[in-house]
């Protein structure tokens, strides 16, 4: 633990939207026991559809830069546990963190492979910010026990 935190990195694919929200909402959430980030296998630019439902959210990221994971891994950074948030085959390809770095792969929708129409896009955008933040919720509630950190 650093800083009396657990040090909790998101990886996705582009960094773009899923790794963005969970690192927003477990921030957020549980800002008191974790301290989150996030980066991409291969960083893209912020998807606008996912800046648009977080600020639904009452919650700006707007601002944020998408980072790579490598480059954490070249800066030594270590991590309690690393979340992939992308599909399993996309997990694959993160990088190993050093250390004792518990690795948890949890799989959503990407959001930038949606197609419609702009609502259509934003339902299922939604759909996927919601079940993110449920997923941080549960995480939260589970990193409690103590057992889940030994």
């Amino acid at each position: 633990m650093n800083n009396n935190k657990y040090r909790i990195l998101f990886v996705c694919v582009h960094n773009s939207a899923r790794s963005q929200m969970a690192e927003t909402f477990l921030n957020e959430l549980g800002k008191d026991k974790f301290a989150a980030e996030s980066a991409g296998i291969e960083p893209g630019n912020l998807n606008p559809y996912v800046v648009e439902v977080m600020a639904e959210s009452g919650i700006d990221i707007s601002g944020k830069q998408t980072k790579a994971a490598f480059d954490l891994v070249q800066q030594g950074k270590h991590y309690d546990a690393v979340i992939t948030v992308c599909d399993a085959a996309n997990a694959e390809k993160c990088p190993v963190f050093p250390g004792k770095t518990r690795r948890i792969a949890w799989s959503f929708p990407d959001p930038s492979g949606f197609a419609g129409t702009k609502e259509q896009i934003m339902e299922q955008t939604r759909k996927v910010r919601n079940a993110i933040q449920q997923k941080v919720e549960d995480f939260i509630l589970e990193a409690s026990a103590v057992k889940f950190w030994i």
